[in-house]
């Protein structure tokens, strides 16, 4: 009996870190995706959140934006989006628990990589030039880590239509010679 209780309280104890690895953060939905950037402020109508939403509505900016596999999370009066939809309360705290911030009276910005570290931070306005340079001087590691998970999830082998079950052992018809 002693025995039985040790082995399931070893097992427990090493299977709970595997437990709390699984996070339910948007960022770790993203991670080997997109790089992420995070703009947490007290109010949605904060100046620095309102000139970089504005930037980033450019054309030129959007395309930027696009061409370097970014999201935008905001985090403002408890209430979080992603690229402008809401995330549900759930989601937003995990978000806020993810980032591991304390309190501050200044709009934080972070960016993330698709590695899911943390590649830039700054407090105060941020610039979308400023989150383009920062992606541009990423490692070729990080750059490249969105075309080798593409190319593994492309490697899997395609799977049947749903309701139309193959034939085991026989092969495809030929086309028959007259």
């Amino acid at each position: 009996m002693l025995i039985r209780s040790l082995a399931l309280a070893t097992l427990f104890a090493a299977s709970t870190p595997l437990l709390a690895a699984d996070s339910d953060s948007p960022l770790a939905k993203d991670r080997g995706h997109s790089r992420a950037v995070v703009v947490i402020t007290r109010s949605s109508v904060d100046p620095d959140l309102q000139n970089l939403q504005k930037a980033l509505a450019e054309p030129a900016n959007q395309k930027g934006f696009a061409q370097r596999n970014m999201v935008l999370y905001t985090v403002a009066d408890m209430i979080g989006k992603r690229n402008g939809e809401n995330l549900d309360a759930q989601a937003t705290m995990a978000l806020i628990r993810d980032l591991q911030l304390g309190v501050s009276n200044d709009t934080k910005t972070l960016l993330f990589g698709k590695d899911g570290e943390r590649r830039f931070e700054k407090d105060g306005a941020v610039t979308p030039e400023e989150l383009f340079s920062a992606v541009d001087q990423l490692p070729a590691e990080e750059k490249n880590a969105a075309p080798a998970a593409a190319a593994a999830s492309a490697a899997e082998p395609a799977t049947a239509p749903a309701g139309k079950p193959g034939k085991g052992g026989k092969k495809a018809a030929e086309p028959l010679d007259d």
